[in-house]
């Protein structure tokens, strides 16, 4: 459909790129043809500020004949290129190739680390009263958590349960990202997790969501 309306479409993989979904890039990982890639993150692991766009032969011939009939694109700023940023980028990609951690981060073998944690986090949330919904894919995992599963009813935007659970999480030592857009609590482990930091990420969020849970259905029943 948006070919046929000439509608170039952007795949947004500052998560998703270099490795997170068990392979190189998101829009490949669901057989996605983008016209554009925006990548961040995966580029340098964060370790350094680096971003980027990768453009399709179709935008890059726009490009081309543009800046040769009325002069070059203007497109190089004050910080853009910076060398240290582009020897990390490379240093990473370098790691990520040699370690096979794109492989590792994956969910479709029996020792792929993706699909550890994504059996783990059905295992211990797929039933739980206070969540809904346990999706993700590779590396990436969320849990949202919803008043009435089965009507797929969310709490009450005032109990803040998402947050709440990112607080006790944080409490016992885990780093889990209450998201902005509703009672969902997202996670993107490094992609050299072990099996056995992935049980220990699941079991502290488990303790974390089992105390709000108490929290929160507890006060359903006072009220």
């Amino acid at each position: 459909m948006l070919r046929k309306h000439d509608i170039l479409l952007i795949s947004d993989e500052g998560v998703c790129g270099f490795g997170r979904l068990g392979s190189k890039m998101g829009a490949q990982h669901f057989g996605i043809e983008p016209d554009l890639i925006t990548v961040a993150k995966g580029l340098t692991s964060a370790y350094v500020l680096l971003s980027g766009v990768i453009v399709s032969e179709k935008v890059w011939e726009v490009i081309d004949k543009g800046s040769r009939e009325h002069g070059p694109m203007g497109h190089g700023w004050t910080y853009s290129g910076h060398p240290i940023c582009a020897v990390a980028a490379i240093a990473n990609l370098d790691i990520l190739e040699r370690e096979n951690l794109t492989q590792h981060a994956a969910d479709v073998g029996a020792y792929d680390v993706g699909a550890y944690l994504q059996q783990q986090m059905h295992a211990a949330f797929d039933a739980h009263p206070l969540v809904g919904e346990v999706r993700g894919t590779g590396m990436l995992a969320a849990l949202e958590f919803m008043a009435d599963k089965e009507g797929c009813k969310p709490f009450d935007a005032t109990l803040k349960v998402g947050p709440k659970v990112s607080a006790a999480a944080l409490e016992r030592g885990v780093i889990a990202r209450a998201m902005p857009h509703g009672d969902i609590l997202g996670f993107a482990p490094p992609l050299v997790t072990t099996r056995a930091e992935v049980d220990e990420i699941v079991g502290v969020v488990k303790q974390a969501v089992d105390a709000v849970a108490n929290q929160v259905i507890g006060s359903a029943v006072a009220g």
